[in-house]
């Protein structure tokens, strides 16, 4: 299948006792048994839900893998994966991504043993001359939050994969979605989403994806997923699979509607530094362009009043725009990651990597574009 078929049919089979086109909500905790152990594939929901089951199979069609599975959210998700590392362990992650994924690695994993180097991923020689025999996890953001550096997927997991094969490559794919960018294809072993976001679609649901083609490391994943049970409800997963169906439709009209605000972002005299990997001058233009089907619907950009009264006086502003925590749903966001979604992270490890006062960033949604060029337009002449 093609991938716009994919996010419709891919993993999906017709409820088999009524053949109901989409999957029911299977609200249920337990499973009848006609004798101990014996049963139709489903004990206790914890483990397996038909619902989650149908999500996780499109999970798996969407980013070219073998298993999906479906987390109470994209932390939780990213919480399994390091579960798989043991005390001593060291991780190399991008020195720029999520305030909530620095906040597990730093204040939650490291108390336990774990141990993180922060690097600039522009450069796979950032990456590799921190490998070490106790190396045992790459983690990867691309394009990154919020400053949309892109990491070369395939270059980092052929060098490192050089190095010592059994080091883990692991990509939060929020960002760009299965439908720009597919990192299992790139040599990933571990695709990651924040379903929350892009995947939904539609900011009514928290979740998180992990994706993978190994039948051993899914196993392994499986049992911590059982084990620790942070699982995605029915409901929210029925959600999630609705919101996948028009994932193809709806990421053509926010990347249409990304190009077109960075554009004018660029030609604004009161707006400085502009952060879209679509943009020719992007560090990583070229990189991105190899790897990504277009440049999707996140712009983030500096203000040239480098003061936080300028940033709230536009963040305040918007109409159109919802100041808002979260990205990815069909409605334009507006955030500053220093307040809000980026608070966790030690203002000097923000300010050394160019998260200041002035940095605003865009999720932009599918409205009309027209209507979010003038919103912007009257935020920023206040």
């Amino acid at each position: 299948m093609k991938f716009n078929t994919k996010t419709i049919h891919g993993g999906q089979e017709h409820e088999p006792s009524t053949g109901a086109v989409m999957p029911p909500i299977f609200q249920t905790s337990t499973y009848a048994q006609s004798s101990p152990g014996v049963h139709k594939g489903y004990e206790y929901s914890r483990g397996e839900n038909p619902t989650r089951a149908a999500l996780e199979n499109s999970f798996a069609a969407i980013e070219n893998g073998t298993h999906g599975f479906a987390f109470s959210s994209g932390l939780a998700a990213i919480d399994c994966v390091l579960r798989l590392l043991s005390p001593g362990d060291e991780v190399i992650a991008g020195d720029d991504l999520y305030g909530g994924s620095y906040r597990m690695f730093t204040q939650l994993f490291q108390k336990y043993g774990l141990n993180f180097h922060f690097v600039d991923m522009n450069s796979v020689a950032n990456v590799t001359e921190k490998i070490n025999s106790n190396t045992k996890l790459i983690w990867l953001e691309t394009p990154t939050n919020p400053l949309m550096k892109i990491a070369d997927i395939k270059a980092i997991s052929t060098n490192v994969k050089n190095i010592d094969s059994n080091i883990l490559i692991a990509v939060d794919n929020t960002f760009a979605t299965p439908y720009l960018q597919q990192p299992l294809d790139l040599g990933a072993d571990i695709v990651m989403h924040s379903a929350t976001k892009y995947l939904g679609g539609h900011s009514d649901l928290v979740m998180g994806a992990l994706m993978v083609k190994d039948d051993k490391l899914a196993k392994d994943l499986h049992f911590i997923q059982f084990a620790a049970g942070a699982i995605a409800g029915p409901m929210d997963s029925f959600l999630a699979l609705r919101g996948i169906k028009t994932l193809h439709i709806r990421m053509q009209r926010h990347c249409e509607n990304g190009k077109a605000i960075a554009a004018f972002l660029v030609n604004h005299p009161k707006v400085g530094d502009v952060y879209y990997p679509g943009l020719k001058n992007h560090p990583n233009h070229e990189v991105a362009k190899s790897q990504m089907k277009d440049f999707g619907g996140m712009v983030s950009f500096r203000l040239k009043d480098e003061s936080q009264k300028a940033a709230f006086r536009f963040l305040e502003n918007t109409k159109v725009f919802t100041l808002a925590e979260s990205l990815g749903g069909v409605e334009s966001l507006v955030n500053h990651p220093v307040t809000m979604t980026h608070a966790s992270i030690p203002e000097p490890e923000r300010l050394k990597i160019g998260i200041t006062d002035s940095l605003i960033r865009l999720s932009v949604g599918i409205e009309d574009i027209s209507d979010l060029l003038a919103d912007l337009e009257q935020a920023l002449e206040i």
